[in-house]
């Protein structure tokens, strides 16, 4: 083995080389160009879908109109509406890029309005949409390496092929996007903390809202663990109408997500938790190598222990998704890109939850290669988050 340079640390060499790793793995796709330039042409409805999508965003606005928001920081959060044009012709999962030109809106996704909004215009707005929606929210918190334009187009993509009535808004934190900035990331999810924590308390607040449902991806899942521990330090506990909060692929040391854990049940009242987790997610291996921890929370094996006695107290529902195959060489994405999955996603928003499952969780559900069902292993059955104190640290289970 070559001896490392005195001057470069052990961390940071392993960094470097995870960075490395994962680059070669990314290198096999480009990238697609910024995609949010408004296309004049109206699609036709035997052509196109239109999803319309709210934004709130601690990023800075940017020159260049098809990002729209760049990678830099802000501490006061912008707003806005985004309409997406989603093609009919088009396999579930998958996102068709456009050009920088004007796309063909019968063979990829384009954007048919963008506007910034005022805080009250966005809100007044936001509600009168919400009310043609069975007033259900969905929040999507997006993960690490992702531009706004992805996010938007992500969100629009997993609303549409999930059928569920909900309406969407994105959250947005400053992510720069590019594969060597997963600290700089980390600390823009951290800083955009308050910014998530006032947009669920003020969602909840509003009478013309019936429900809040959270999807988070990636990084995306800490930052919401992380603000879910801290209303819960402020206020003991979160609204009612904080249903379902959904985490995939979590980018959480899974002593870490311990810790939440302890907070989370001691609120008064607590949403139910979905995990989808994938022990071949490549992008989670390469997390864990970077921060020198034992194992991501969305790479478990969720069938062995000490997972399974954990999460048979949690009453956590849990979907494995390490069978199904995704476009993606990380297998980081099968929570957007697999159509059977994005379909479950839809149920759980829809409270159309599987039979066996009823009221409880503790629900281990793996998911087949050519799952259009999920094949149930009930593991525990206790009713909610908290039902019973988790151990301190899972050296209390080896």
């Amino acid at each position: 083995m070559v001896p490392m340079p005195r001057f470069l640390s052990p961390h940071v060499g392993r960094v470097v080389a995870v960075f490395a790793l994962t680059a070669i793995l990314y290198g096999c796709a480009s990238r697609p160009e910024p995609a949010l330039n408004i296309n004049a042409s109206a699609p036709q409805p035997d052509v196109a879908s239109v999803v319309e999508v709210f934004a709130v965003t601690t990023r800075r606005p940017s020159s260049d109109q098809a990002l729209r928001f760049s990678g830099q920081r802000t501490l006061a959060p912008s707003f806005a509406e985004v309409a997406v044009s989603i093609p009919r012709s088009r396999k579930a999962g998958e996102i068709q890029w456009p050009g920088r030109g004007a796309a063909d809106l019968s063979q990829s996704f384009g954007t048919l309005r963008f506007e910034t909004l005022e805080r009250d215009a966005f809100g007044k707005r936001l509600l009168t949409r919400a009310s043609k929606k069975n007033r259900h929210v969905l929040v999507f918190v997006h993960g690490y390496n992702t531009r706004f334009d992805e996010a938007v187009f992500r969100l629009a993509q997993i609303v549409h092929d999930s059928g569920a009535e909900v309406t969407p808004v994105l959250f947005s934190w400053a992510s720069w996007a590019s594969l060597g900035s997963y600290p700089y990331d980390r600390e823009s999810a951290a800083l955009a903390r308050d910014s998530l924590e006032l947009l669920l308390t003020k969602l909840a607040d509003n009478p013309s809202v019936g429900q809040v449902s959270v999807l988070a991806h990636s990084m995306g899942g800490w930052l919401t663990l992380e603000t879910m521990r801290q209303m819960v330090i402020r206020k003991g506990g979160f609204s009612k109408k904080l249903q379902d909060v959904m985490l995939a692929a979590p980018d959480v040391d899974v002593e870490v997500a311990l810790s939440h854990a302890h907070i989370l049940e001691q609120a008064r009242s607590k949403p139910n938790l979905t995990l989808f987790v994938s022990s071949d997610d490549k992008a989670l291996e390469a997390s864990r190598r970077i921060w020198g921890s034992t194992d991501r929370l969305g790479a478990i094996d969720p069938a062995k222990e000490p997972y399974k006695s954990i999460l048979a107290r949690s009453g956590v529902t849990v979907f494995d998704l390490t069978s199904v195959q995704s476009g993606d060489a990380l297998q980081h994405g099968k929570f957007a890109q697999s159509g059977s999955v994005v379909t479950l996603i839809g149920q759980r928003l829809s409270k159309q939850a599987l039979e066996s499952e009823g009221s409880n969780g503790g629900v281990l559900h793996t998911i087949g290669k050519s799952a259009g069902n999920a094949i149930e292993t009930v593991i525990a059955a206790p009713s909610r988050l908290g039902e019973k104190p988790l151990p301190s640290s899972l050296d209390v289970e080896r």
